[in-house]
């Protein structure tokens, strides 16, 4: 039970950092496979799904929460060493990925995924908000249907190895927004602001309920794609994991560049590509 609370902490953790994927880092302990299945046989294989999910979820979920203010804290002082930093653990995500096309011919399908899936993130970035901060969730129904999808497309990413769901979340322009007001809820609980309570829950139940659809209805799709065309697949991901660094880069707010921050950022990057490595060996 400890091991696998640990475990979700890792997969929290790597949620929560734009650019670093839980998927991979569920490939990197063994665990994906094994959450694939529980996922997908959850009715079938109800009581065994639920002593590898629950404990999972709870590990990943008490990340999000402990680890949400340090983010917002250093993406609103300190944007360009920071997403220079997730910057470093995309690229050393990489060779990770790299591993599982080695020995695989290359062809045109392939190539197309990998260029799709490289224009989209890279589209997304340019016509997306370039502030997430901006973001609208004022209580209203068109609102609450954006908070759902976002939160579906949100989890779906979070499933895929190698593809970072609140990268993701960056692109919307609703990751700052998030982080925020997971933080104002903790800090209504905390305070027993009743009000407070139920106005951030107004953005975290539809999120959070298009997370869990999400999660559901992707995991059976991943099964199917991986077990058709595993290649392809990974030709699309390692797509999405070089556009990656390209869009956070277009929407990082350089307003504060100066050699100084350009070279702790540098050491942030190395610093990240050195994390990734470690955490995404087998």
């Amino acid at each position: 039970m400890i091991k696998k609370l640990l475990q979700g902490m890792v997969v929290g953790i790597a949620n929560i950092i734009p650019g670093v994927s839980g998927g991979t880092m569920m490939v990197a302990m063994g665990l994906y496979d094994k959450l694939i299945h529980a996922i997908t046989h959850l009715k079938s294989e109800f009581k065994n799904s639920m002593k590898l999910l629950i404990p999972i979820f709870i590990g990943a979920g008490a990340a999000i929460v402990i680890l949400s203010r340090l983010f917002e804290f250093l993406l609103e002082n300190y944007p360009i060493p920071t997403n220079f930093a997730f910057c470093g653990l995309i690229a050393g995500s990489l060779p990770f990925i790299f591993n599982k096309v080695k020995g695989h011919s290359v062809s045109t399908g392939k190539i197309a995924a990998f260029l799709i899936f490289f224009g989209i993130v890279i589209l997304m970035a340019l016509l997306g908000d370039t502030n997430g901060k901006a973001a609208d969730v004022s209580f209203g129904i068109i609102n609450m249907i954006k908070l759902f999808s976002v939160g579906i497309i949100a989890a779906a990413t979070m499933v895929v190895p190698g593809v970072s769901g609140s990268m993701m979340l960056m692109l919307l322009g609703y990751y700052d927004t998030i982080l925020k007001t997971i933080n104002q809820f903790i800090d209504a609980v905390v305070a027993f602001d009743i009000n407070g309570i139920l106005t951030q829950c107004k953005v975290l139940i539809p999120f959070g309920i298009g997370i869990v659809i999400g999660i559901f209805l992707i995991a059976k799709l991943i099964e199917f794609i991986f077990s058709k065309a595993e290649i392809h697949a990974y030709y699309a991901i390692i797509g999405l994991i070089i556009a990656s660094p390209i869009a956070i880069l277009l929407k990082t707010d350089w307003s504060a560049f100066s050699v100084v921050t350009l070279l702790i950022g540098v050491v942030t990057f190395a610093a990240g590509w050195f994390a990734a490595s470690k955490l995404g060996g087998e």
